[in-house]
């Protein structure tokens, strides 16, 4: 068993020895690519989002040198037709390229360290190749190709990752692309590899235009293509997860869903869902130190609109986004769409390929953009936040001035986000006054209650002890009248499976003063 070769296949045994979510449907996909113009492909997620153990997966289904059919007797792919075909069938050259960046960062000579560690592991399984002074890693491939037949199935886990730490250096980047362009473009390639499988977190660099890569077939957190929910768990996976273990799975949902990729609108993060059952408890298991750096740094960039942008969707909204702008590259950032677009590849915002918008998609990726926040010299969203935790406790308390003064305060801060002249900008301010109650709360805008609509509904999460709360807004209206209005449409009654207080909060704008007044009472 070797290294980088011929690995065989007690990796993933050790994965579906365990809790395993079948994700073996990736295997048809990638079959169908094999000895074709497509055969390579570069998928790309965020961290922890499944990337390594498709790998071992992939690496155990395609290696002659083991017997993997009792892995996956029971897995949906023994079911299709391709299983057969190309079980073991390929000597699979397995590279995780993070082995490399912890071993040898600080050397400039990284990329011929990568190939001379290959090389030395192919020669042990074929010794009757000749070794010549000037060969590089491409060079032996092809001339084991030749004498023997044979064709290579390689995957390079993490391929980016000497891009993403070492890509202050340009010697060791130029030298590193090279390297793939010609293992993966350069005469003879086809005739050497069936397959190639690249994982990473961001898609093949862009050289103006261009990828650097152009035949590589990618799949994205973007683009995801027929790869939508190759990676991460689905919900329905989710479900099943939590019907097994007696997880709530809306507990699940509101802490690890709302990842749209393609055409797979709710995916979740598969590291915090199995840490979550693990350990019989939600919470963040998703940071790591380097992309929370990241994140600091790119939100306070001074992009005209980010700040605003960032304010916006933490308060639940949806942001325009063009993500055809990055050139894949975290420290080519040039625009307010580069940071959403750097972001989206992380995994701190989800996108809307549909509508072309992201957002943040859960409360652990929330709490972590909001860490982020506090630990960086943005002042004023940090104010925002705290701001809007005195206004729910304002609003709890009944204390109408107080509540008016802390939304004059938010319209002051905000109007620039939006114009303000209609109900619906200030439900908008108001959701972004609102932020820190989405702690505690399930907040809902134009919610369906009685004979009409409230602009926000705010329901206690199940663990939180605080009352209900139907807000109607009015513009140029007084807030008397707001609260008449659910009076009259029976607002309160449409929550009548809630057992716990309701409060019925009248608020309203005058556009002459430009001040906010309050009305709070009970149900």
């Amino acid at each position: 068993m070797g290294t980088y070769i011929n690995k065989g296949n007690n990796a993933f045994r050790d994965i579906v020895t365990h809790e395993y979510v079948d994700k073996s449907p990736l295997i048809p996909l990638v079959n169908a690519t094999l000895n074709s113009e497509n055969r390579y492909s570069c998928v790309t997620r965020c961290r922890r989002f499944g990337k390594s153990i498709a790998a071992k997966m992939l690496c155990a289904y395609y290696d002659k040198s083991c017997d993997s059919r009792e892995l996956f007797a029971g897995l949906k792919a023994a079911k299709d037709p391709s299983f057969e075909a190309y079980l073991n069938r390929y000597y699979v050259i397995n590279v995780d390229m993070t082995d490399f960046t912890t071993r040898y960062r600080r050397e400039r000579d990284i990329v011929w360290r990568i190939q001379s560690k290959i090389i030395d592991d192919i020669q042990k399984e074929f010794p009757q190749i000749d070794r010549k002074e000037d060969d590089d890693l491409m060079e032996i491939l092809y001339r084991i190709s030749e004498s023997t037949g044979e064709r290579f199935f390689m995957i390079i886990d993490e391929w980016d990752a000497i891009l993403r730490e070492m890509g202050t250096d340009e010697y060791i980047t130029t030298a590193y692309v090279d390297l793939l362009r010609r293992l993966f473009k350069g005469s003879g390639s086809n005739e050497v590899f069936a397959g190639v499988y690249l994982t990473g977190i961001l898609p093949v660099k862009k050289y103006n235009t261009e990828s650097a890569l152009n035949n590589f077939c990618e799949y994205t957190m973007t683009r995801p293509g027929q790869m939508a929910d190759a990676l991460g768990f689905t919900h329905d996976e989710v479900e099943t997860l939590c019907q097994k273990h007696g997880m709530d799975i809306r507990e699940m949902e509101r802490w690890y869903d709302g990842y749209r990729i393609g055409k797979a609108s709710r995916m979740f993060n598969p590291y915090s869902v199995m840490k979550a059952i693990t350990n019989e408890e939600y919470g963040s298991y998703w940071s790591t130190t380097g992309a929370y750096d990241s994140v600091k740094t790119y939100i306070q960039m001074n992009f005209d609109g980010l700040k605003d942008d960032v304010i916006r969707m933490l308060s639940g909204e949806q942001v325009n986004v063009d993500t055809t702008e990055f050139q894949n590259d975290m420290r080519i950032v040039n625009s307010k769409n580069d940071v959403l677009t750097v972001l989206i590849h992380l995994g701190y915002l989800a996108y809307d390929q549909d509508e072309q918008e992201c957002y943040i998609p859960n409360k652990e990726v929330a709490d972590e953009m909001n860490n982020a926040i506090k630990a960086t010299s943005w002042e004023p969203l940090v104010k925002t936040i705290q701001n809007s935790k005195s206004l729910l406790a304002a609003t709890i308390a009944g204390n109408e001035q107080a509540v008016s003064q802390a939304i004059d305060i938010a319209h002051d801060e905000h109007t620039s986000i939006l114009a303000y002249n209609d109900e619906n900008s200030l439900a908008c301010v108001l959701s972004i006054a609102y932020i820190w109650a989405k702690n505690e709360y399930i907040i809902h805008r134009e919610y369906a209650t009685g004979k009409g609509y409230a602009d926000l509904v705010m329901i206690p999460r199940r663990n939180v002890s605080k009352p209900a709360l139907v807000i109607e807004l009015k513009y140029n209206h007084s807030a008397d009248t707001a609260i008449d209005q659910i009076k009259r449409k029976n607002y309160p009654d449409k929550l009548s499976e809630y057992a716990g207080d309701i409060l019925l909060v009248g608020i309203s704008y005058n556009k002459e003063t430009k001040q906010h007044t309050c009305k709070i009472m009970k149900a």
